[in-house]
């Protein structure tokens, strides 16, 4: 069956739907013809964060509100079929400066999703984990029964967020999936992560200002993130199931800034700057996907090379760049 025949007239929810990649991930579920709902966290704006400006809009049933908020999440689930989870705090050295808002919106808002999802009888929840909950690498790739490690307070979030999905399942049969990104990337995501934050400098500044840089990181384009979220919707062999989503390859810091460079075309020196690194207990110093399991459930595989979405995310910061400051430390 193909993903547009599963998801065709299926009423499905996103929370963080106005996100990097949940903005994403709403568009494809539109493309497959589903019943869309977005839950975009309230702001006096009314702004539906990136999903403003996309070319699908009128397709999307928007509500503004906040997984924190038990009614807002009532109101957003109630008919669905399938609920994809991905609100989240996720920026780590913000996590450092108020560790108690990421345990609100993590843990609680994920708490509020299942606890609402299972009272309105929610056939299905995707749920959304972070390859942060690893902690720095004990073997090599990591696969999904790798020991849980907050190194962290959004580590910690993310983790009792995880656990609380998974004893929700065990308790109550709500049919759950975790679904666990490897580090995304690509175009709409802040200056926050490391990848815009290099890029931006590349194109416009002197010298590339970063954290410690021989951390390695597996890097995932969100197209093929978002793939992954669709087909372990869309697959019974994923209830229950927690899978990684990663390319398997990993790449130090300091070589994903010269891979920038190599694409964008310009060479800047790299600084060392002591505000963007990490306490030193807390630095993960490695992570490496081994997501020979969503392969084997749901068929899915990365199809972007890193080369091939660093041009796509490069190409898009250009045109979005005056969205940026570059050179300035994003927490």
């Amino acid at each position: 069956m193909t993903a547009g025949r599963v998801w065709a007239g299926r009423k499905v929810v996103v929370t963080g739907a106005g996100g990097f990649i949940g903005s994403h991930l709403t568009e494809r579920l539109v493309e497959l013809g589903a019943d869309t709902r977005a839950l975009i966290e309230y702001n006096s704006m009314g702004s539906w964060g990136w999903l403003d400006q996309s070319p699908v809009r009128q397709h999307i049933d928007a509500t503004l509100g906040d997984v924190r908020d038990r009614d807002s999440v009532r109101g957003a689930i109630r008919g669905a079929d399938v609920v994809f989870h991905l609100a989240a705090l996720i920026a780590i050295p913000y996590s450092y400066q108020s560790p108690l808002s990421f345990i609100t919106t993590n843990i609680e808002g994920t708490a509020n999703v299942l606890l609402e999802a299972h009272a309105a009888g929610v056939e299905r929840v995707i749920h959304t984990s972070t390859s942060e909950v690893y902690g720095t690498a004990r073997y090599v790739p990591m696969d999904e029964e790798h020991p849980l490690q907050a190194q962290s307070p959004y580590a910690a979030s993310k983790i009792g967020a995880d656990k609380l999905a998974e004893a929700y399942a065990a308790s109550f049969g709500l049919q759950v999936t975790t679904v666990r990104p490897f580090n995304t990337y690509g175009p709409r995501q802040s200056a926050r992560a490391v990848i815009p934050t290099i890029i931006t400098q590349v194109l416009s500044e002197p010298e590339v200002l970063l954290g410690n840089m021989s951390p390695e990181r597996d890097f995932n384009y969100v197209l093929d993130t978002v793939e992954s979220f669709v087909l372990a919707g869309a697959s019974d062999r994923a209830i229950g199931r927690v899978m990684n989503v990663g390319t398997g390859e990993k790449v130090s810091i300091r070589e994903l800034a010269a891979h920038v460079m190599k694409v964008v075309g310009r060479e800047v020196p790299i600084t060392q700057e002591e505000q963007r690194a990490r306490p030193g207990a807390s630095e993960v110093d490695c992570l490496q996907a081994d997501s020979s399991l969503a392969r084997e459930l749901i068929g899915w595989e990365p199809r972007h090379t890193l080369e091939e979405g660093l041009q796509l995310t490069v190409d898009w910061i250009k045109g979005n760049i005056s969205s940026f400051h570059p050179g300035t430390y994003a927490v």
